[in-house]
């Protein structure tokens, strides 16, 4: 029985990611694409333009490169509550820190996604005889710095190990682990003075970011022959401070992402991961390439000082129908007193057809974080009302 294959399969279903069996092809461990953390969950999982906190690693480290001082969170999330495993979560820690003698933000995250205990049966027979547990995990460590007073950018390392099963089944030459590495490049432009003809001043009240994620090699369980691409990604994020005064702020958030995974030809062979994030932008017409574009977007508003605030949130996430066919709205809230802080999110589908039954419905996200040593001159700079 190809166990680790079917098993694979399975967790991707599960994960419903946005990992394509049909136009991309298969992509190995997709929890790498999970949006992580609560706040960014509760905008229709968009981040990679505003990325103003320790999550920032995730969707756009370059945004670390415009704070100072140091955060730590935490998140939990029950995923998929809809199949009623109590053992399939995740878990997200982050840590930043500016350092002034680097002229920079350092950075780590660790990811933890459990998919629980499963049981083991032989090759030729249903009977069980034994159990194994299985899960995903990632380490992040990350820099980030200015280029120049608008301009940051950021730097990611990242290993990452899966554990899918203990033991090969039968002939099978390898176990069900598997590690490998990959990185992050990004770049963030927030202009501190920005005036548009006819449109308006737009100072301290736009950011746009880009993200490429996870480059980095295939990665197998079996053997070589069988390796999957991991989940390389590209992320162009804005972020928009529609309204802001003394008590009040609302921002406006829209992320498009688009999975780089080569296409396999008739003897399922992809590209190397170096010339897939150049080819897979033309493995299809041009109107089935914009249809793989994931589209997500929020409104955050906060209300508050400086000591205690609190924050609603709403977003909607999209994506084609011929292309993973995920769609649903966000809800989130989220308080600031003094240096600590808690977001909450939600998913709904149930406003869709049929969306009810959905396997994200009413997923939720719960973080907890820390940060202190800010310095609101410099905050300033960027959207200091969402640290």
């Amino acid at each position: 029985m190809k166990r680790f294959g079917f098993l694979m399969l399975i967790l991707t279903m599960m994960l419903s990611t946005q990992i394509k069996i049909n136009a991309q092809g298969e992509a190995a461990v997709p929890f790498l694409l999970l949006a992580p953390d609560s706040r960014s969950g509760g905008i229709g999982e968009s981040g990679g333009g505003l990325a103003d906190n320790s999550a920032a690693i995730f969707w756009n480290p370059a945004g670390l490169a415009f704070l100072d001082g140091s955060e730590v969170s935490i998140t939990h999330s029950n995923w998929l509550p809809q199949f009623g495993l109590n053992d399939l979560f995740y878990d997200y820690l982050t840590y930043r820190q500016y350092i002034e003698d680097l002229d920079g933000s350092i950075s780590a995250s660790i990811t933890y996604m459990n998919f629980g205990e499963f049981i083991r049966t032989g090759e030729d027979s249903p009977e069980p005889i034994g159990t194994f547990r299985s899960f995903d995990a990632a380490l992040t460590l990350g820099y980030a710095t200015k280029l120049s007073e608008d301009w940051g950018l950021g730097l990611n390392f990242r290993l990452i190990h899966s554990r899918l099963s203990d033991k090969p089944t039968a002939g099978e030459q390898g176990s069900g682990v598997a590690t490998s590495v990959s990185f992050d490049i990004a770049a963030m432009w927030r202009p501190a003075k920005l005036t548009l003809p006819l449109i308006g001043d737009f100072s301290n009240r736009l950011s746009i970011g880009a993200n490429l994620s996870n480059i980095g090699p295939a990665i197998y369980y079996i053997d070589q022959a069988q390796a999957d691409p991991i989940p390389t990604n590209f992320r162009l994020g804005f972020a928009f401070r529609l309204f802001e005064d003394d008590f009040n702020s609302l921002t406006y958030t829209i992320d498009f992402s688009k999975l780089l995974v080569g296409k396999a030809d008739s003897a399922g062979h992809r590209d190397k991961f170096y010339k897939a994030i150049f080819t897979s932008w033309f493995d299809n017409s041009f109107n089935e390439e914009i249809r793989d574009v994931v589209t997500s977007m929020g409104l955050e508003y906060w209300y508050g000082g400086d000591d205690f605030k609190f924050a609603v949130r709403t977003g909607f996430f999209y994506e084609d129908p011929s292309f993973g066919n995920r769609k649903f709205v966000t809800l989130g809230a989220g308080i600031r007193y003094d240096l600590y802080g808690f977001d909450f999110s939600y998913i709904t589908t149930d406003v869709f057809k049929n969306g009810e039954n959905h396997p994200l419905s009413d997923t939720m996200r719960f973080t907890i974080l820390i940060g202190w040593g800010n310095n609101p001159v410099k905050k300033h700079h960027g959207f200091p009302r969402g640290i």
